[in-house]
């Protein structure tokens, strides 16, 4: 989820952008296997939250499945903790300020929603082959793991959270990849065979369609300027 506190926000491609530019004062995209491209017309400020896919139903009102592949305004979500999120917090005053009113906002959601949202309680089988796959388990083993038939895993796993089990094991193994490039732990070749590619080459591949650009490029040119750490990798 992205709210901006100044001008709106321009989706110039990806899920959301198929007919063209779209203007955004805050936007929440979904998981999807290809790269957004979000701009702004000069300087501005902003609050981007990354939302635990297994949390968007409690916090967001809409499922995982729901927004997969897609990118939305907030207020189209149509809950009421969320409207005017971006007016409010661009009238807060300082970073505290903001941080409390988009904090209270989703914890409104867990209140009203009692910790689940619309549609219940995500499935402990799926939580936990959530995990397993995020860990590196191959699809068979995470299937395994929590007692289903491969093909039950994929039905159950993908009406909750809108991927494949295997597109989930993929997007996990470029956020590792990221995570490593981030903490430098080595050439690109190492940090390919440590997230579990089959080699450098793979892992350019992979980054080229999930992010639309190479490893290399990403640690030139974007790297420098992100300022968050690692992303927590806790169940929200």
């Amino acid at each position: 989820m992205v709210v901006s506190l100044g001008g709106p926000l321009e989706l110039l491609g990806g899920p959301g952008a198929e007919r063209g530019p779209v203007r955004l004062q805050a936007a929440v995209g979904g998981l999807h296997m290809e790269p957004v491209v979000l701009g702004r017309r000069g300087l501005g400020r902003g609050v981007q939250v990354a939302v635990h896919p297994l949390a968007a139903r409690a916090l967001l009102g809409a499922g995982s499945a729901e927004l997969a592949g897609a990118t939305v305004a907030v207020e189209d979500l149509g809950v009421p903790w969320l409207r005017g999120l971006a007016e409010r917090a661009a009238e807060a005053g300082g970073g505290r300020e903001v941080f409390a009113v988009v904090e209270g906002a989703l914890l409104r959601g867990l209140e009203e929603g009692g910790g689940s949202g619309p549609g219940g309680a995500v499935p402990a089988e799926v939580v936990q082959a959530w995990r397993l796959l995020r860990g590196g388990a191959r699809v068979q083993e995470a299937a395994d793991g929590v007692g289903w038939s491969r093909r039950h895993l994929a039905q159950r796993f993908g009406s909750e959270v809108g991927l494949s089990p295997k597109q989930a094991a993929r997007l996990a193994r470029f956020e590792r990849s990221s995570r490593a490039l981030r903490a430098g732990l080595g050439p690109l070749s190492r940090v390919a065979a440590e997230c579990g590619y089959a080699d450098q080459a793979h892992m350019t591949n992979d980054w080229r369609s999930l992010a639309g650009c190479t490893p290399a490029r990403w640690v030139r040119q974007e790297l420098p300027f992100l300022q968050d750490g690692a992303v927590s990798e806790g169940a929200g």
